[in-house]
């Protein structure tokens, strides 16, 4: 936890930025009948009942010294696709870092091996040596700065129902083109010593 908590504390360094990943299960919902528009005095109107169109996953980075993020709609959340997310943020994210510092959660996809399943064991090993993989403790993944920007993404443009993937696609891209702009940061307030105050539970006894 303090490993994590101290990152946050650290000072922005160009050359290692810190990264916060996630993803999100999403289901697409289409409509049964189409909604009756707004109009004076009125809100727009829908039917309850609706259809399942299957479900898809948004991988979300959250660079927070930056207030920057990226969200990519996938599919499936695989291994194989949490490896190309890691392959992107070392290309094409921060080409130029020495190493990134990414925090994530303990998925059982969320590891090296990834990579190695995904890519040949050169360009898997190429990636792994520019990341810094920190990970949240069990039951701990608030402590990750992006499950906040996912809720803010859940609220202000997944709230509603879209039936197609590529609806999704469209409308997270706006949201992030928005967001971005706004260079909107997280204010985060949680340090390692508010945590051995109020977590002292957590921490071995001291004699």
């Amino acid at each position: 936890m303090e490993d994590v908590l101290d990152l946050y504390a650290a000072p922005a360094d160009p050359q290692r930025p810190l990264v916060c990943f996630d993803e999100l299960p999403y289901q697409l919902i289409s409509e049964k009948r189409t909604p009756l528009a707004v109009t004076p005095g009125q809100v727009e109107r829908y039917d309850y009942e609706y259809r399942r169109e299957g479900t898809c996953n948004v991988f979300m980075t959250f660079a927070p010294h930056l207030g920057w993020r990226h969200a990519a709609v996938t599919e499936r959340r695989t291994a194989i696709d949490f490896a190309g997310q890691m392959q992107w943020l070392v290309d094409e994210a921060f080409p130029q870092a020495e190493r990134i510092q990414v925090v994530l959660d303990n998925l059982s996809t969320h590891t090296p091996a990834a990579l190695y399943e995904a890519f040949p064991p050169e360009e898997a090993r190429r990636i792994v040596e520019k990341l810094e993989l920190h990970y949240t403790p069990k039951h701990g993944s608030w402590l990750n700065m992006v499950e906040i920007e996912l809720g803010v993404m859940r609220g202000q443009c997944l709230d509603r129902r879209l039936g197609r993937l590529e609806q999704v696609c469209q409308e997270i891209a706006a949201w992030e083109q928005q967001r971005n702009a706004a260079q909107a940061r997280v204010e985060w307030r949680f340090k390692s010593t508010d945590a051995r105050m109020k977590l002292s539970h957590l921490y071995p006894s001291q004699s």
